[in-house]
Formats: C-alpha cells, sequence, structure tokens
C-alpha cells in the first residue's frame, strides 16, 4: 500500500503537538495519537454540517467505537504542526469505517482507522445506518455541498431563524430577548444555513442603512459548527443580496471576538469601539 498524501482527505485538522503529549524519549507518547483521531473525528462531522448531539438524535441513533487500530511510520515531535485526515472509508449494513492520517507536511507519520457501529443509544444494540446519513457522508466524500443557504423575508425563515439566535444571543450571551428580537425583522432579507437534514446552523439579517448602503446584522451561527465556512457562506449570501438590490457598500457591527472572521471577508474597521447589548462593537464596512 502506497503511502497515504494529505491530497487524499476532504477534511484536515490541524493541531501541534504540546509538552504533555511527548513522552520521555521526546517523542508523541502512543496512545496520544488515538486523541488526535478522535479530535479529527469531531472536525470531521462539522465539515459534513452535522451538529452531532442533534443530528444523531434526529437519526434515532449513535455511534460506537468496536474497533481501533494505529500503525505507526515515524515519530512526531513537541511543537511539530501535524494535519490528522480523516475519511469514511466504507458504510456497512450498521458500521461506519474511518480511515485516518497524520502528516508533517508531506510526510506520512502515522494511519489510523475506527471502526463505529451504529446503533440504539437505549440498549446499544445495533441498527442500519440511516440512508440520510449514508447520503451525507458518500455525498461529502464525492465533493458534494453539505449545506445550502437559503434567503427569504422573516414569514418564510423567521422560525429557524430565530431560534438559532435565540440560542446563540440570549442563551449563550446573555442579551435580553427584547434586545434580540425587533421589528426591523419584518423588513430585512434574511439567509438561513441548512444542512441536508434540514437543521438550521446559521443566520444572517440585511438591512437597509441608508441609500446605497446595506447593514448586515444578528449574524449567528451555532457553537459547535463555528470554524466551518457556514458563518462566511451566510455571509456571502447577503453581500450578494446587498449587491444585486444595487448597495454599493454593507456595513456591520462586529463583536470583538469576530473582527478577525470580518477582516478576512474584506471588511476594514471604521471609528472606534462601542458598547452595544453590553457587548464591545466596532463598525466595519465592506465596499461591493
Amino acid at each position: 500500500m502506497s503511502p497515504l498524501r494529505p491530497t487524499d482527505f476532504r477534511c484536515l485538522h490541524r493541531l501541534r503537538v504540546r509538552w504533555a503529549e511527548v513522552d520521555m524519549q521526546k517523542i508523541v507518547f502512543n496512545a496520544h495519537y488515538l486523541m488526535y483521531f478522535d479530535t479529527a473525528v469531531t472536525d470531521y462531522w462539522r465539515a459534513v454540517a452535522l451538529p452531532y448531539e442533534s443530528a444523531m438524535h434526529q437519526l434515532e441513533g449513535d455511534l460506537y467505537v468496536v474497533k481501533a487500530t494505529v500503525e505507526f511510520h515515524a515519530s512526531a515531535r513537541m511543537d511539530d504542526l501535524l494535519d490528522v485526515g480523516m475519511k469514511c472509508s466504507r458504510i456497512g449494513n450498521s458500521s461506519l469505517t474511518f480511515t485516518g492520517a497524520i502528516f508533517r507536511g508531506e510526510e506520512h507519520l502515522i494511519s489510523g482507522e475506527l471502526v463505529y457501529v451504529f446503533a440504539d443509544p437505549a440498549t446499544q444494540r445495533s441498527r442500519p445506518v440511516p440512508q440520510a446519513l449514508r447520503d451525507i457522508l458518500l455525498g461529502y466524500e464525492a465533493g458534494q455541498d453539505v449545506f445550502e443557504v437559503r434567503t427569504g423575508d422573516w414569514r418564510e425563515l423567521g422560525g429557524e431563524a430565530s431560534r438559532i439566535r435565540t440560542e446563540v444571543f440570549v442563551q449563550e450571551q446573555g442579551i435580553a430577548p427584547e434586545i434580540e428580537l425587533d421589528d426591523a425583522d419584518d423588513n430585512a432579507v434574511h439567509a438561513l444555513a441548512v444542512n441536508r437534514l434540514g437543521q438550521p446552523l446559521a443566520t444572517g439579517r440585511l438591512l437597509v442603512h441608508e441609500p446605497g448602503v446595506g447593514k448586515i446584522g444578528r449574524m449567528a451561527v451555532l457553537r459547535v459548527m463555528r470554524g466551518s465556512q457556514i458563518g462566511a457562506a451566510v455571509l456571502r449570501a447577503l453581500m450578494v443580496a446587498a449587491r444585486e438590490r444595487g448597495d454599493r457598500e454593507v456595513l456591520l457591527h462586529a463583536q470583538r471576538s469576530a473582527i478577525g472572521f470580518y477582516r478576512r471577508m474584506g471588511f476594514e474597521p471604521r471609528g472606534e469601539p462601542f458598547i452595544e447589548a453590553g457587548i464591545e462593537h466596532l463598525e466595519m464596512a465592506a465596499r461591493l
């Protein structure tokens, strides 16, 4: 079998080896490689746009490891920057096999295989892999999109968008519900990211700030989906909607923790930081 390459994997999780993970030989202690693979599997579910807990609940099952193997080719050392590749390589009647590989640059260090069984969480008795899950995984590995962004008005998208916003802004960030919900929703263009199970993942809205200038707001991504491309896809959809209606510019109020994300999306800071809903924000704008 020829060595695997990073390009063999659509999902690559990057990590840096920590001091606590090396042994007296100054190489990564062997058991940590399984932890690396398990971390990459978590990233895989994010890559296929499935919030693991709610997705498995909807699919009426859960996954249990029945076999884990590791093959060592070379050792990783402290401070090595590693890419952990993960892919679903086989789907049986009730089992899923994931193939993993750990790379330092192009060098293939470690191979791994994780075999899961799909089972009833109450009895842990195996069940057939649902067709919906089978289609999502096979589609992802074939290069298909795993979510779509819908745009529309509040009547169409408000129910699911409000649930995401309540979870993110009210429950997670502690913003008062009467501040989060306002009358502007009725006149806004809304965007909603939905996975292939129909689960809502992220949302945002577009208002008219002044003639020719749109205002993007209420950008919210479910916590377990952050770090994927879903938030960027919602933002791009709103920018396209603004451009199509003739806006020449869009602005937004970015929370301090999201400034880097908006910079990468082409937004530039404008003015000084200010407090909004008890959280520090910065106005940012982008030309269309």
